[in-house]
């Protein structure tokens, strides 16, 4: 079995899907729209810059070099200036999702070339879809908008290759999607890097040299009736140790740390999936689906066949 981590898990349901805009270059004054209800927008700042503004009000600068990370589903806006939104400026619009929506790299929104390059904002952007609910722990742990400093050789690379998907060659979106996947992902890591103590704590035990090994171990077969002893051992510790620590970092003893993410993981399956109650009990560590049952109805307040009803209505 592959190495399994609670990032890749949480990002395993959320994919850019044509859904690009590729070298957008816009003359101020300008706003631009996101009416999507995308669980993920992220906004790479080539050259140029703006300013986010939030549906709560909040006011985010973004300059050449910057990725911003906004979290859904609420429209937002990006504009050149606050100060020239209630002036004549104009307006364009990114609606991948929406109904009758037609999103692909050649057009999208009806974002064009300015007329002055030199003065202008250019953009990548990618609207993240969502299949499923996996990644919505995922999206608990992050701030409405996060923003990153690229370096200048990661801009002028994705440039090049945002101006390379825009001839049209074959395979030139699916180039893009992936791209936007692979940045999405750098970019949450050094967010989660430079977090230290806000970020989550499934992340921050991964890096910890004695929490590391157990944690690994566990998410890869999370099946197994692990123990405290157990989990112990894999980290090279003694047991007294090992759930000192762990309860210090992760904030919960060990044993309650599992099973909320087993708990964690058949929400998910409930809602994606037509696996039996009791096959996803047996998923995550249960060996019979009354067992299964009691724990989710104990953690979720729900039994797993009404919470599967209700996600489903």
């Amino acid at each position: 079995m592959g190495r399994v981590d609670p990032l890749s898990s949480l990002l395993s349901g959320i994919r850019a899907e044509g859904s690009v805009v590729t070298h957008a270059v816009l003359s101020a004054p300008w706003t631009i729209r996101f009416p999507d209800d995308a669980p993920l927008t992220m906004i790479t700042v080539l050259r140029g810059g703006g300013t986010l503004l939030l549906p709560d009000g909040t006011e985010r600068a973004v300059g050449a070099g910057d990725t911003a990370i906004v979290c859904g589903p609420a429209p937002f806006r990006l504009v050149d200036r606050p100060s020239t939104v209630h002036s004549p400026h104009v307006t364009y619009e990114i609606s991948c999702f929406t109904r009758d929506a037609e999103c692909t790299a050649q057009e999208l929104g009806g974002i064009h070339w300015g007329t002055d390059e030199e003065e202008a904002t250019a953009l990548i952007v990618g609207a993240y879809r969502a299949s499923g609910h996996r990644h919505e722990r995922l999206l608990r742990a992050l701030p409405p908008v996060l923003v990153m400093k690229e370096d200048v050789e990661v801009c002028a690379w994705l440039e090049t290759a945002a101006a390379d998907a825009a001839r049209f060659s074959a395979g030139s979106q699916a180039l893009m999607d992936r791209l936007l996947d692979w940045a999405l992902v750098c970019t949450l890591r050094s967010w989660f890097d430079q977090a230290g103590a806000e970020a989550p704590s499934w992340y921050r035990g991964l890096a910890d040299p004695v929490l590391g090994p157990a944690l690994q171990a566990f998410h890869d077969q999370p099946a197994e009736a692990w123990t405290v002893a157990s989990l112990a051992a894999r980290a090279g510790v003694s047991r007294a140790l090992f759930a000192k620590r762990f309860t210090k970092l992760m904030g919960r003893p060990p044993l309650a740390y599992l099973t909320e993410c087993r708990m964690d993981e058949a929400e998910a399956l409930l809602t994606d999936t037509d696996l039996s109650v009791a096959q996803i009990g047996r998923s995550v560590g249960y060996a019979d689906a009354f067992g299964f049952s009691a724990a989710f109805k104990r953690h979720k307040g729900l039994s797993p066949s009404m919470f599967r009803t209700a996600a489903a209505a």
